[in-house]
């Protein structure tokens, strides 16, 4: 699988100013009402990617999501998880990591959804966004990657301490690189027990890690957990780790 992008050590952000973030919220109350969700526009260092907030009564924390490869913020399963997410209290944070013009680009050539780099540093920016914006200020925020999304949400840990947990989900830790030695927050990886090739990958990107983690295995799922129940499963690991650390 082609991996591009620098993920040997921390992401580009890291040597820039990290408050140069624009906080701007661009809400439709009556999408809010009907969904839950707010449709926002999140500034990553001057690209605005797209994005949904939802933010419970008297959140607990808030969770980013960083999608997987050929994904969206409009992905069902990520979808199903942030739901069950907001139901235990926390609010989350689905975007787009690429703008319209890059997806499209990369629905031709594949090469944007490998690199790492660039897609860590946008979850990055998020997060920063997420510490600013009004509704999210001052809560503890949480990572869920999925897929390479959750390489770049690794690669996001390492250069931060603004974030205090990290889920993936079928994830590809191993893209992360070196990056993986300097994660700082305690991570959760679930994996499906029928997707062999990436649970062997999580096996052995976890003892990179050198923080506190655990390897779950959902028994029965494949790689995107469309068993019945396996998502549910990954949804209750995913609250329960939060509750731990957020």
């Amino acid at each position: 699988m082609p991996v591009r992008g620098h993920t040997d050590g921390l992401p580009g952000y890291a040597g820039r100013t990290l408050f140069r973030l624009r906080v701007r919220e661009q809400v439709n109350p009556e999408v809010m009402t009907r969904t839950g969700t707010m449709a926002v526009s999140v500034d990553a260092w001057g690209v605005d990617l797209a994005a949904d907030l939802g933010v419970p009564p008297d959140p607990a924390g808030v969770v980013v999501f960083a999608h997987g490869s050929g994904s969206s913020r409009r992905s069902g399963r990520n979808q199903a998880v942030a739901e069950s997410l907001r139901r235990d209290g926390y609010a989350t944070l689905l975007l787009d990591l690429l703008t319209e013009r890059e997806e499209r680009e990369d629905r031709v050539t594949g090469r944007l959804r490998f690199d790492i780099g660039l897609l860590a540093e946008r979850v990055a920016a998020s997060v920063e966004w997420t510490s600013r914006a009004p509704a999210t200020r001052g809560l503890p925020i949480g990572l869920f990657g999925a897929s390479t999304g959750a390489a770049a949400a690794l690669v996001a840990a390492a250069g931060t301490y603004l974030v205090r947990a990290v889920v993936s989900r079928g994830g590809r830790p191993d893209l992360a690189g070196r990056a993986l030695s300097r994660v700082r927050a305690p991570t959760l990886l679930v994996v499906g027990g029928d997707d062999e090739e990436v649970l062997e990958l999580n096996r052995a990107a976890a003892e990179e890690l050198a923080v506190l983690w655990r390897l779950e295995v959902v028994e029965g799922a494949t790689h995107l957990f469309v068993e019945p129940g396996a998502l549910d499963q990954v949804a209750h690991l995913a609250g329960s780790w939060f509750r731990d650390f957020l």
